[in-house]
């Protein structure tokens, strides 16, 4: 098994970074020049004429704008129309999704408010926690006893942990593929560290309340959210953010001198909005991050969003050249968020990263000026920017198709859902979606854990490396073995009635199921090549022969692939 995973690294490392593979290979099928994309009868949506045939058309929208196909899925897409499929994901609130939303019953955390999530999970004792490692170094307490207040299953870590078993739950098994998609995007585009101290209890309303809400609406109404969400002014300190000079007048920091944080303010223009060309100076931070002086927490009562006004700067500010006048209060920061997000670098900015997320990690610029201009029309309309995506020519090119590499979380929902898989029987924090999930922190993306401001990165460079495809290959044999505890995958059924004696007919089986036949020349040479290693097929006890196919190793040597780990 070994010298098939290398051989299959060492191919997939040279398609990769020579940029000579499947990003830009035909596949062995033919290609139909000019087809008309999908059915738009009865549907809002024209699509375009592409050179992509019918069968690429459905697995190309099926991997941008959800995680991959399952069995069965080309065909209903197909029986539906593409555009019609389309409509229905931008319309997430009419799709049916029950069996999702009762598995997620086993997490209790994702229900609950700040406030209550503080009250179960209270901070740990420092006194106890030490009293706790001198019990471990002293011997008078085993290891396992004495950590089990830090970081056990009832600690504030569960938060988190459910919290990512529930996104990879919703990934691999909802039938809102691209409302989950996007949630995975604007969380990471309004990103907080769930590590920073209070975070770790704010984490899971921040998605609930602020994210998943607005994930196809208004951005102002994304911006707005974000802004004001306890997880958001922890994480960037806005909460402790007051006007200059002002002394505390009461606690245990009565009489210290505060001011000015500008964290938050920096991170609006740069990341959240403008960019970092947008055209802002460090006088333009100043006044935004005085524009949001005393927005602050609740923090000894609801945990929640609350103003101060004795904390705010309420003189006159000056903000992308707009004047705020004297005495604005809390509205200087509905102020300033009006002004960024109708703002024409703004408009750029999130175009860009939508078409980087949708199109390729270089997006053509005549897609980014399409989306943009839905932007400025609609005020921000993340519908109507997908709308105008979906309907660019540069969507549906032969560049774009398999032009972006899968990232952990897409990788491991994607083969999930490729084979198939179902939940195991266990509940709770070790179900299935826990599992998943710490599938896709091994491989390089801690759900919620991203420490800096720009949250997971969205494009080829940052997973990209040897290490990490062979970690990719690792995952795919547990997956395929049924290793992965609480998931299970029946190679057997999806084998049909492929005859396990012809390991040829195993591969094309199993392409068909995963890759749907588009499989470029190069990888099925390589997999052909190799087909008869002893990792590929059982033998005998005498030698004599072939015993059977080996498909878990077949498997996962698939959804190691070149072909399998773009999408």
């Amino acid at each position: 098994m070994r010298r098939w995973r290398i051989g299959l690294v060492v191919v997939a490392v040279g398609l990769l970074l020579a940029g000579c593979g499947v990003a830009h290979e035909r596949s062995a099928r033919s290609v139909v020049p000019d087809t008309p994309v999908g059915l738009p009868v009865g549907s809002r949506l024209t699509l375009p004429l592409t050179t992509l045939d019918p069968d690429r058309q459905v697995l190309h929208v099926l991997s941008r704008l959800a995680y991959g196909p399952r069995p069965g899925d080309v065909e209903r897409v197909r029986a539906m129309g593409l555009a019609a499929w389309i409509e229905r994901q931008l319309e997430p609130e009419r799709i049916p999704d029950e069996l999702v939303e009762r598995r997620l019953g086993a997490y209790p955390t994702l229900r609950m408010t700040t406030a209550e999530l503080f009250q179960e999970f209270p901070r740990p004792d420092p006194a106890a926690s030490t009293r706790r490692r001198e019990a471990m170094l002293s011997g008078e307490a085993p290891m396992r006893d004495a950590m089990a207040g830090e970081a056990g299953l009832g600690g504030p870590p569960r938060i988190a942990t459910e919290l990512a078993a529930a996104r990879l739950e919703r990934a691999v098994w909802s039938e809102r593929q691209l409302e989950e998609v996007l949630v995975d995007f604007w969380f990471n585009h309004f990103n907080v560290f769930a590590g920073k101290d209070a975070v770790r209890w704010m984490v899971s309303a921040y998605e609930r309340e602020a994210i998943r809400p607005h994930a196809l609406g208004r951005f102002r109404d994304l911006v707005l959210a974000t802004a004001r969400h306890p997880a958001m002014l922890f994480y960037l300190d806005n909460w402790m953010s007051v006007r200059d000079g002002l002394i505390v007048p009461s606690g245990p920091n009565q009489g210290q001198r505060r001011g000015l944080n500008e964290n938050y303010a920096r991170e609006l223009l740069e990341l959240h909005t403008l960019g970092v060309d947008g055209g802002y100076t460090q006088a333009d931070i100043v006044e935004t991050a005085r524009a949001f002086t005393g927005w602050s927490i609740d923090y000894q009562g609801t945990r929640q969003f609350l103003y101060r006004p004795g904390a705010h700067d309420d003189g006159e500010k000056r903000v992308l050249g707009h004047a705020l006048p004297a005495g604005g209060g809390e509205g200087d920061g509905l102020a300033v968020i009006d002004i960024v997000t109708r703002h024409p670098a703004t408009a750029r900015t999130i175009a860009t990263k939508l078409a980087r997320r949708f199109v390729s990690d270089q997006p053509p610029l005549a897609v980014v000026d399409r989306v943009a201009r839905a932007y400025r029309d609609t005020d921000g309309h993340v519908r109507a920017m997908m709308r105008a995506l979906v309907t660019a020519p540069e969507f549906w090119s032969e560049a774009a198709w398999n032009a972006k590499l899968k990232k952990p979380l897409e990788l491991v929902a994607s083969a999930a859902r490729a084979l198939d898989a179902r939940p195991g029987s266990e509940i709770g924090r070790r179900s299935a979606g826990f599992h998943l999930a710490r599938a896709t922190s091994r491989l390089g993306e801690p759900l919620f854990y991203a420490q800096p401001p720009t949250g997971h990165p969205d494009t080829a460079e940052a997973w990209m490396n040897t290490g990490t495809l062979l970690a990719r290959l690792n995952f795919a044999v547990a997956l395929a073995h049924n290793r992965l505890p609480g998931v299970r995958v029946d190679l057997e059924g999806l084998l049909g009635d492929a005859d396990r004696r012809r390991p040829e007919a195993v591969l094309d089986r199993l392409l068909a199921v995963t890759l749907h036949g588009q499989v470029s020349a190069r990888t099925r040479e390589t997999l052909i090549a190799q087909l008869h290693d002893a990792a590929g097929v059982r033998r005998t006890a005498g030698g004599q022969g072939a015993a059977d196919t080996d498909v878990g190793n077949l498997a996962a040597l698939v959804l190691g692939s070149p072909d399998f780990q773009r999408r």
